[in-house]
């Protein structure tokens, strides 16, 4: 199914385990991963009443680590030397942010055609259903390493710019809605939200991307 389909069970689901986790741990932090990852994460603010330092999703990490792979694999670089960045919503909609994508920090658009790029923008975003056409089952390993990192700059205190599915308030042009970008972790939980200098196709992206997140969470009754 897709992730839309997913709202209404999910959101019973995420609602009252956050209520558990309120009533248990008041002073925790939430990581949330289940789907659909952007309206998971409205849910358990509202819920939580938490600030929003202290909710927020893993979904960048996981989509970057797809785009950064299918990057060396086209190049025949080391993983380890590419430097990408996915924002957007976690979904069809993500955006990969070509313009700030390095390899052994060379750009990306130096090294590649953009028909080749495009194919693995595409790629990207429906790496979670090519998982689950390949598995019969959604994807584990990825995103339980994924949410380690996260937990790992948290409970360290690393102070990591990693991508992650943030509450904006006029970062990025967009209010009042959970989305995926570049956050400095610690201790607090996000710290701080970098904005990155995105090209105009990259902002229209990031833009249609919010507007479909935005759908997705006006079917939620929670928040």
């Amino acid at each position: 199914m897709s992730r839309d389909d997913l709202v209404t069970t999910n959101e019973r689901i995420v609602g009252s385990v956050t209520e558990e986790v309120v009533r248990t741990s008041p002073d925790a932090i939430l990581i949330v991963v289940s789907n659909p990852l952007d309206a998971m994460c409205h849910v358990a603010k509202h819920v939580s009443g938490w600030p929003k330092e202290r909710v927020f999703g893993m979904a960048g990490i996981l989509d970057t680590s797809r785009f950064s792979t299918f990057i060396a694999w086209e190049t025949g670089a080391s993983v380890k030397d590419v430097q990408a960045m996915v924002l957007g919503g976690h979904g069809d909609q993500m955006v990969p942010v070509v313009s700030a994508t390095t390899v052994g920090g060379v750009p990306l658009r130096k090294l590649v055609s953009e028909e080749r790029i495009q194919a693995m923008v595409e790629r990207t975003a429906k790496g979670g259903g090519e998982i689950v056409n390949l598995l019969g089952t959604s994807a584990w390993y990825a995103p339980g390493a994924a949410a380690a990192q996260m937990v790992d700059a948290v409970v360290l205190d690393e102070k990591r710019v990693l991508p992650c599915t943030a509450y904006l308030e006029g970062e990025y042009g967009i209010d009042g809605l959970y989305m995926g970008v570049p956050a400095v972790l610690g201790s607090a939980g996000i710290e701080r939200i970098v904005e990155l200098d995105l090209d105009e196709a990259e902002q229209a992206a990031l833009r249609a991307s919010a507007d479909a997140v935005r759908e997705v969470v006006g079917v939620l009754t929670t928040t």
